[in-house]
């Protein structure tokens, strides 16, 4: 079998002996790559998008919408402060330059055999915690056995191959993985954010809290004021400051994190000068919302950023353990009611793109009909199938951009009938239980009713009675979690990657997990079939393939309505700030700037102070 991921790398070749006289080659390395290649060799001085010798110091402000009641990220309760990731670290870490490529940051270099049945790490000596305590494997032990058994959900769905984890030595552990091959296992443990063991022999790591957890990372939690502020601050003698991983960024003393109830109040302290960065997601906002005296004289900076991440997908979701949703010709009715070219006409500026993937953006998307290797992994199910899998391109309904398409209504009307609805006195009722139906859509922000009021309008042309219910964070959340819900706006990230977060996303198992998300409730043998075609796959031909012949079957069942994206990302920010000569593929780098004192000059005399 293929070494997959030692093709190309600098490696140290070692030989272990295993039953039945089989030879295994281990790899011993720097990093790990899911491509077959890493961009930094060993002995890299630093990431291309950062500068080395960038100052250290100044005061940032950010912002979050909402609020937050606990400093524990790790677990199913209460809503966790904004930005806290900074307070932790994993066993390694990616860069915002290369896809699917992780570098060691606690853990100096990851073994593993060419059969991917375990990986080792080997930790740093000189890794620690705030306290000037070493960071052990027993750390590590504890920490895989803590958040798969105490965590959120989502840990024990994404560690569901880890067999066994054990610490050889102080400096060592190691990870013994079962079930078939897995070429990302490795690559999925070194995501592995690492606990003190020793603090949570006084601390319950079950409960919310709002006292800092010990953590070993470039900031530590300097004052909190729940549920409005959180501010970090540097730790001064970093032990990773200077790794090549990190070495350049992080150079702000201070960060602070205040919290808005919406973003129009956001966007107007922004303007005013209350915080320092903002990243906006809203097309409305960018083309009319920062016009100011600020912006006109150059104080506030608006650059788009182009990138080449993949883009996933955003949909209204459906519930599929509502009754209702139940049938595919509903969903499917539903969703030519959503008129995306009107929206984007007349809401959106023009600014975005149709969704027709969910991995769109990325070598991923299905396009054309089905390949080969795609029917092949599709043949077995498809009487299970719809046709159209096999013999169409999935596109998402596209309307005359009049924000009322009688023909793509008539066609929901079509398709409703056939799923046993009528309309009776303007009201769409079944014909057999004569109930009518009624939709919610549940938001989390204000933001989005004037994207779903049009498509209420529309469903309510249909018979459908519809409610839009706006609630605050908290409540939203716990909705959410418990499955309490018709439709909601939704996003699945993707990498260039995909693996065991599918399991997560769209496995039968994750259907039942509470605070899981699998939002819609999928639980279909076919995809659960091809989520492991996918984990499993030998080369990257065959994980394409997999990954198509998935986003065929997930477009083809309508589980959700795609919306839109954007291969840009809009920021907004006081003009304070010294930034690296280049920007990576695949984020802003926002950690690689820094607070230019001469701009910072200008600033303040600009305001006066």
């Amino acid at each position: 079998m293929q070494n997959f991921l030692t093709v190309g790398l600098l490696a140290i070749g070692v030989f272990l002996s295993l039953p039945q006289g089989v030879i295994a080659e281990t790899t011993v390395q720097h990093g790990t790559s899911l491509t077959g290649t890493l961009k930094y060799e060993k002995g890299y001085y630093h990431l291309d998008y950062v500068n080395p010798s960038a100052p250290k110091g100044g005061y940032v402000k950010q912002y979050s919408i909402g609020s937050f009641d606990s400093l524990n990220p790790f677990i199913l309760k209460g809503t966790s402060a904004a930005s806290i990731g900074l307070v932790f670290e994993t066993l390694m870490k990616q860069p915002e330059d290369e896809l699917s490529a992780m570098y060691g940051l606690i853990a100096e270099t990851i073994e593993f055999p060419d059969d991917y049945s375990w990986a080792v790490f080997n930790l740093r000596p000189e890794a620690r915690w705030h306290d000037g305590a070493p960071i052990t494997a027993d750390d590590v032990v504890f920490t895989f056995d803590l958040l798969t058994t105490k965590g959120h959900p989502f840990y024990r769905a994404y560690y569901a191959n880890v067999e066994t984890v054990e610490a050889e030595s102080s400096k060592r552990v190691k990870f013994t993985f079962k079930g078939d091959l897995n070429r990302e296992l490795p690559h999925i443990v070194g995501q592995l954010t690492v606990l003190p063991k020793a603090y949570f022999d006084n601390a319950d790591f079950s409960k919310t809290t709002l006292e800092p957890i010990m953590g070993s990372g470039p900031y530590r939690v300097l004052e909190v004021n729940a549920p409005h502020s959180i501010t970090y601050q540097r730790v001064k003698n970093y032990w990773g400051q200077d790794l090549p991983i990190n070495k350049g960024q992080y150079n702000f003393d201070r960060i602070r994190v205040d919290y808005y109830m919406d973003q129009t109040v956001a966007l107007e302290a922004f303007k005013a000068g209350e915080y320092d960065f903002r990243r906006e997601n809203s097309a409305r906002r960018w083309a009319t919302g920062y016009d100011s005296s600020a912006l006109s004289q150059g104080d506030i900076r608006k650059e788009e950023i182009r990138h080449e991440l993949p883009t996933g997908m955003q949909a209204f979701v459906f519930n599929t353990r509502r009754p209702i949703f139940n049938d595919r010709r509903v969903r499917n009715a539903i969703g030519h009611a959503f008129d995306f070219e009107w929206s984007n006409k007349t809401l959106f500026y023009g600014q975005y793109d149709r969704t027709n993937s969910y991995f769109s953006n990325s070598e991923l998307a299905a396009r054309g009909l089905p390949s080969v290797q795609e029917v092949a992994y599709l043949e077995p199910f498809r009487s299970l199938l719809p046709s159209e899998v096999f013999d169409q391109e999935y596109k998402a309904p596209k309307s005359d951009g009049s924000g009322s398409d009688r023909r793509l209504l008539r066609r929901a009307k079509t398709l409703l009938q056939d799923a046993g609805w009528i309309i009776r006195d303007n009201r769409l009722i079944h014909s057999e239980t004569l109930r009518q139906m009624e939709i919610e859509f549940l938001l989390n922000s204000p933001d989005f009713e004037r994207i779903v009021q049009p498509f209420a309008r529309n469903l309510e042309r249909l018979g459908i009675f519809t409610n839009i219910r706006t609630v605050d964070t908290a409540q939203y959340q716990n909705r959410v979690d418990g499955f309490d819900f018709d439709i909601v706006v939704a996003t699945f990230p993707q990498s260039d990657s995909p693996g065991n977060e599918q399991r997560d996303y769209w496995g039968s198992v994750a259907a039942d997990t509470l605070g899981g998300r699998n939002l819609i409730g999928v639980k279909d043998e076919v995809v659960d079939t091809l989520i492991d075609r996918i984990i499993y796959a030998p080369d990257r031909e065959s994980l394409v393939a997999a990954s198509r012949a998935l986003d065929r079957v997930l477009l083809w069942r309508h589980y959700v309505v795609p919306q839109f994206h954007s291969r840009t990302f809009r920021v907004a920010y006081w003009k304070r700030f010294g930034r690296p000569e280049i920007t990576p593929k695949y984020g802003i780098g926002f950690f690689s700037w820094w607070i230019d004192s001469d701009l910072e000059s200008e600033i303040s005399r600009s305001k006066g102070n």
